[in-house]
């Protein structure tokens, strides 16, 4: 018979720090507040909660902004939040011409935003250009690149784990060092972490748009590549090798089998709905629109011909979708990039029609309704995830 070991009680020193995480994160999402209603919404008494706000801010961790009125005859309220200069971040998004950046404030507030083009830096170049970018968005925000507690590089491909080299990714030279965390962190002086940038976007979504409060949905990102990213019980599932989600490589019916995807670097998906794909089928249907969005938005306002290219290819994206619901039975089917963008509710509602012939389970479709660059957001939500809690550590 064994007997069950005794539950130890929290140490003062972890329940403070389990205090002041609670109180950092309200402050966060509902500050400014004062004292009174810190304790309200924690349930800490006025004593406890004036402990906590003195110690977070001899921390520099909050700071007092000003008073609030009472209803009683007494002083008026102290008004807190979080210090916004105790920590800073950056977000990047690397494509095969430029990389978006921006830095935020620990708060979340972007303090600047940057754009560099990589024409022209060559391999050996690229991982000092882009440290060069990061400092120079660093100054623009004010501020010193060290004084950086994340960084965050959301990029068209996947890396692997267990070797720390970057897949799926031979259309961005110079991102394939066999050392490329170390190599950037070394470059920018600040802890660095790559992610997928479809799995960013699927991040900036849950935070902020379509995907709020759902814990198992796909998006399905579609521009010039083909890409997904698949969240399972609220988390990322990135697979074993980092490549959860690169469908561009999943053969379909309907396109030629690529037989070495390493070298062709392509896949049914991609020849079904890549932006060429795309381009390909609008002239088949008499369209002209240089681009893969742009010809989605002529389809928009060509009736006849511009009805059947979009019939035909939310059918095409329909099938890539059918292949992932039918495993995955997500709640959530999410619609992001440039080429459903253009498509707008008039694609999203082919595409739940198709989708609905196909498979048992029959998700809600809906669109990305995160402006700007999903990815961007996406890398700033990540890198501030990382650097509050570091920051917001307390013992």
């Amino acid at each position: 018979m064994t007997t069950a070991r005794p539950t130890r009680a929290g140490t003062p020193s972890l329940l403070r720090a389990i205090n002041d995480r609670a109180a950092l994160e309200l402050l966060l999402t509902e500050g400014p507040l004062s004292r009174t209603q810190i304790g309200a919404r924690t349930g800490l008494s006025k004593p406890t909660a004036s402990q906590l706000l003195s110690r977070l801010e001899a921390a520099g961790l909050v700071v007092a902004i000003g008073t609030e009125s009472g209803r009683g005859p007494g002083p008026n309220a102290q008004l807190y939040q979080v210090n916004p200069t105790a920590g800073y971040v950056a977000g990047l998004d690397v494509t095969n011409s430029e990389i978006r950046l921006a830095v935020a404030d620990i708060t979340g507030a972007v303090r600047a935003e940057h754009r560099v083009s990589t024409r022209g830096w060559g391999a050996a170049r690229t991982i000092p250009n882009a440290a060069a970018a990061v400092a120079e968005t660093a100054r623009l925000a004010g501020i010193e690149s060290n004084a950086l507690r994340a960084i965050v590089i959301g990029i068209g491909g996947a890396l692997d784990p267990a070797v720390g080299k970057l897949r799926y990714a031979m259309h961005l030279p110079g991102w394939h060092s066999p050392h490329l965390l170390a190599d950037l962190e070394s470059a920018t002086g600040a802890p660095v972490s790559v992610e997928n940038d479809v799995n960013l976007a699927a991040i900036a979504e849950q935070a902020h748009g379509a995907a709020r409060g759902c814990q198992d949905f796909v998006l399905l990102w579609t521009g010039v590549g083909v890409g997904a990213a698949i969240v399972l019980g609220g988390r990322l599932h990135r697979g074993f090798t980092g490549g959860a989600g690169e469908v561009g490589y999943m053969p379909l019916p309907g396109a030629p089998i690529v037989h070495d995807v390493r070298r062709k670097n392509s896949g049914g998906f991609q020849q079904l709905a890549g932006a060429p794909a795309v381009l390909a089928l609008a002239r088949r249907h008499g369209l002209t629109a240089p681009t893969a969005p742009r010809a989605v938005a002529q389809a928009l306002e060509t009736p006849g011909a511009g009805s059947e290219f979009l019939t035909e290819f939310a059918g095409r994206l329909a099938l890539g979708l059918a292949a992932i619901v039918t495993v995955v039975d997500p709640e959530l089917v999410i619609l992001a990039g440039d080429v459903p963008r253009a498509g707008g509710e008039p694609l999203r509602a082919m595409v739940q029609e198709a989708l609905s012939e196909l498979t048992i389970p029959r998700p809600e479709v809906r669109r990305s309704t995160v402006p700007g660059y999903p990815v961007l957001h996406g890398a700033l939500q990540r890198a501030l995830a990382a650097a509050r809690e570091a920051v917001f550590t307390t013992h």
